[in-house]
């Protein structure tokens, strides 16, 4: 047998990716050992069924969270950050953070330590989940949520500290701001660079995954300077980058009569609350969305909620690096060592994983098979207690049965 390998890059960038693959995890806190069994031996599954046991994927486990903690006293070890540095890709379960005090967010420190500046996030229908939705046939986008910047950068000053103290007298009396007496002061920067390259990833997906278009969402007629700008600057690496695949809206319309050219990208913007209007009335108009951070968030937990839930929600942070394969939802620290609680989001964020591998049809199985096994009936409590005639099953019984799917 060939020996386990790392993931290389050729001279384009591109990965190459040996037979015999290493793979970092990060198991997670509360439910994430419980679902971390279910993927692992899904994606396993998966591999050996698509390539005849030619392919392997060969664990490596990296200790962070509240097992990193009681290991060696680091929530989140340089060393653990050099690891996925080192071999590229990862995969994690959901890891705890404190609310209000004490270690900042480990999944935001991860992003930005290594600058995973994209996070990708595909929403697509899985029947026959329950849905809020008359039509969630019709929803298939992926967000791409810009990482690193916007409010989540951390800039913040709390109500009568030394620090807001300063900043406030500088705004007031230097710049002419008309600020409320003791206000708590965050800072909110997007850059054009940041922008860009944001931007051009999502349209690369798009080209690549043949989707017709990709939408700008962002506040920018009131934030004009952050967010408008963010809306300026897709538009400019969308002509600067990619000007023989994309068209803008105002182009569709005014040149092409409403019709999208063969092999074109439509590329548009729209304002955030019209956004949250339009993919619930016109889902299927939309297939890629760029965003700033804090849209982000938003916009792809309720577009999660439309196909029931973050249960069913993958996501990856990737950067032009490594990637960062991920649960999107919390711990549900009330289940842990339950063998209860879904593992579709770590399944799910499995097959992207393999799918940036370039083992799409490894990918493609996990996605057909977990479908199948939904279908079936057997399902994990939040499903079961909606879906009629269903049979509640373990976390790990639901994975067992998706493999089964598989033969």
């Amino acid at each position: 047998m060939d020996q386990p390998g790392k993931i290389t890059k050729d001279s384009n960038g591109e990965l190459i990716v040996p037979d015999h693959v290493i793979i970092p995890f990060i198991e997670g806190d509360g439910t994430g050992p419980d679902i971390w069994r279910a993927t692992q031996d899904v994606i396993d599954g998966a591999v050996s069924t698509a390539y005849d046991g030619e392919r392997k994927i060969f664990w490596h486990e990296l200790f962070v969270g509240e097992k990193g903690f009681k290991k060696n006293g680091q929530w989140l070890s340089e060393e653990a950050l050099n690891e996925i540095r080192e071999h590229m890709v990862a995969i994690k379960g959901p890891l705890t953070t404190p609310v209000g005090e004490g270690i900042r967010s480990l999944n935001v420190t991860i992003r930005q330590k290594l600058d995973l500046f994209a996070c990708i996030r595909p929403v697509r229908y899985i029947d026959p989940v329950p849905s809020p939705m008359k039509h969630p046939q019709k929803i298939n986008m992926v967000i791409f949520r810009e990482n690193t910047e916007d409010v989540y950068a951390g800039i913040e000053y709390a109500s009568g500290s030394e620090e807001v103290k300063k900043v406030s007298a500088f705004l007031k009396d230097q710049m002419g701001a008309n600020l409320p007496d003791n206000a708590g002061i965050g800072i909110k920067p997007i850059s054009p660079q940041n922008t860009k390259r944001l931007v051009a990833k999502a349209i690369e997906y798009a080209i690549e995954n043949d989707c017709p278009s990709v939408t700008l969402m962002h506040k920018g007629n009131i934030m004009k300077f952050t967010e408008g700008a963010f809306r300026n600057w897709g538009y400019e690496v969308a002509i600067e980058q990619f000007r023989d695949r994309v068209i803008t809206e105002d182009e569709l319309y005014d040149t092409h009569d409403g019709n999208l050219p063969e092999g074109k990208i439509v590329i548009k913007d729209r304002i955030a609350d019209m956004l949250f209007q339009q993919v619930l009335l016109r889902p299927d108009e939309f297939h890629v969305i760029a965003t700033p951070n804090l849209n982000g968030d938003y916009i792809s937990d309720a577009l999660a909620a439309q196909i029931g839930g973050l249960g069913m929600a993958p996501g990856a942070n990737v950067s032009n690096d490594c990637a960062v394969f991920e649960a999107t939802h919390g711990t549900a620290p009330k289940y842990a060592g339950l063998d209860k609680v879904n593992p579709s989001s770590l399944i799910l964020s499995g097959a992207m994983m393999l799918d940036h591998l370039g083992w799409k049809v490894a990918a493609a199985l996990v996605r057909s098979s977990l479908q199948t096994a939904v279908k079936s009936g057997k399902v994990t409590y939040d499903l079961a207690r909606q879906i009629d005639g269903a049979k509640e099953v373990t976390c790990s019984a639901f994975g067992r049965a998706i493999v089964g799917h598989m033969k």
